[in-house]
Parts: C-alpha cells; structure tokens; sequence
C-alpha cells in the first residue's frame, strides 16, 4: 500500500484496505494532500478578504466559488464558524449490493465515501448522525460531535449489510419525520425505483428546510455497460433472470442512464437539490467536495 496519499483516493486502491476506519482517514487525507498539491501561481486574488490557502489551513474555510472561476484554492479571512447537523442516509436494497469484476459493490462505495464524510465532519466539530433503511428506517443514530461519534458511525456502518427490497419513498418521509432541526441529509443510494415517488419524498425534505445532497451511486458496468455478445442478467432484488444481446442493446441502454441521470439532476436543479452523479470506478473527491461546497453555502 505504498505510494502518495492520493492513491487512496481510488476504489480500486480503498478496496486492499479492510478496516472501514482506515479507509476513512485514508479518503479524507489523499483529498487534503490532493488540496496541498495544487499550484498558486499566476494569480492575483481579486479580494482583500481572501488569502491564498495553506498547508494546515481548515479545508471548510475554502472559499470554493473562487475556486470555481480561477481553479486556485483561497481561503475567507475571519470567516465565522458554523456548526452544520448533517445526516448520512444508506439505502439497504439488494440491488447495492451487486458488483461488476470483484470491485467494490455500490454499498461497499457507499459507506466508504460515507464513513470519510463522518471523519471529515467529526474533525470539522459538525454533528452528524446515521440512519439506514430499506422499505423502513431499519438502524438510526443521533446527530453528535464528540470525537466517540465517529466510532459509533463506523460501528454501525461497519454491520449493514444490504438485502431485500426497498421503499425509498417511504423511507425518506420517514427520515423527514424523525428530524426536528433543520439538517444536510446526505443520501447514498443507486435509485432503482420508480423516480416518482422518490422526487416526492426529496422534494419533502427539502420543503421542510432541509439541504439535501444526493448522492447517486451506480455500479461502473451499469454505467458504462462494458458487456460483449450474449449476456444473462439477474435482478438483485426479484431474482428475475434475462438473457440479451448486449452488442445490440448497448447505445439503446446507455441512452436510457444518460436520461435516469439528466431526469433526477433536472429534478434536484429546480428543488435546490445537489445531485452528484457517481459509479464505483471514480474516486471520491468529487463526493467530497460536493459536502464542502454544500457545507459553504450554509455557513
């Protein structure tokens, strides 16, 4: 496992690594050294409010939308701390469960990404809680700061395991109705459902006061469909089996994921939502900044 820290930044690297505790540090400092690594040069900050951001700086000082125009990290001078509640949310249907060549499974990307957003909040002071469902709320915990938390999470994050079928719509009314202050409910699921019922439910949360960061999880083969000549798929969930084509199918198929994704980001635009589109072969920083960036436009 040797090699620069922003290895750990790759699935495929994460996966050689079994303790869910490590995984998160591992995540979290291969995004803080990708941070460190970044040039300064070439630019002159158009604010006297900004500095350049430095080693040893906190990444939640970034002030990310003058990242967005220059590609330069700075930071806010005197910016005033805020405490953010957040939420992480794991969907426990079958269907995360599955996995394409022995990579990580949609779930195993999913609680990884999970538990270094949990590290990376603990060590920000920002309460953050768990709650894991399937056609209910099966395993909760309540939002803390303390630095026990983070063991608590990674314990329980640690023991889901996924299975059966799911009701996500139910599931996410229920979250709405168990939260009392306004929270980031962070959601890590791969949505195979009717998208419906599902934007009702975000939709919900959102109206109730709630950010929502959704984080769309899908496997690099659903993606990407790599498959060649006759294939046998088995549904995770029904056990339903079919044989196809996949030469045939496979501009008709990632046409229709480029339309799941584009239905659900256009959905999340208009309801303020932030829709993060992944697949277990991409690292984990884009989910990583997407928290950050959520986490500014409260402070």
């Amino acid at each position: 496992m040797a090699g620069s820290a922003e290895q750990y930044l790759k699935p495929e690297v994460i996966r050689q690594v079994a303790r869910l505790d490590l995984r998160a540090k591992f995540i979290v400092e291969g995004f803080i050294a990708g941070l460190h690594a970044s040039p300064f040069q070439g630019f002159s900050v158009e604010f006297s409010e900004h500095r350049k951001y430095s080693p040893g700086d906190n990444i939640s000082d970034i002030d990310w939308n003058v990242y967005a125009k220059t590609d330069r990290y700075y930071t806010k001078k005197f910016q005033a701390e805020t405490n953010l509640t957040g939420y992480l949310v794991m969907d426990l249907s079958a269907s995360m469960g599955y996995t394409y060549r022995q990579e990580l499974t949609k779930f195993e990307y999913g609680i990884s990404l999970a538990a270094a957003l949990s590290y990376l909040m603990i060590h920000q002071q920002d309460p953050v809680g768990l709650m894991a469902f399937d056609v209910k709320v099966r395993k909760s915990l309540a939002p803390a700061s303390r630095r026990s938390q983070l063991g608590n999470i990674l314990s329980m994050l640690a023991k889901l395991k996924p299975s059966g079928e799911t009701d996500i719509e139910a599931s996410l009314h229920q979250v709405a109705s168990m939260m009392r202050h306004r929270s980031l409910v962070m959601i890590f699921s791969d949505l195979l459902a009717d998208p419906e019922p599902i934007r009702r439910a975000l939709y919900r949360l959102r109206f109730s006061g709630h950010d929502v960061i959704l984080f769309h999880i899908l496997d690099e083969a659903e993606a990407e469909f790599p498959f060649e000549g006759m294939v046998r798929f088995e549904d995770n969930e029904s056990q339903e089996v079919i044989e196809v084509d996949a030469d045939a199918i496979k501009a008709d198929y990632l046409e229709e994921v480029e339309s799941f994704r584009a239905t659900y980001k256009a959905d999340c635009v208009r309801a303020r939502i932030d829709y993060v589109p992944l697949h277990t072969g991409m690292p984990f920083d884009k989910a990583l900044m997407s928290y950050l960036l959520s986490r500014q436009a409260r402070g």
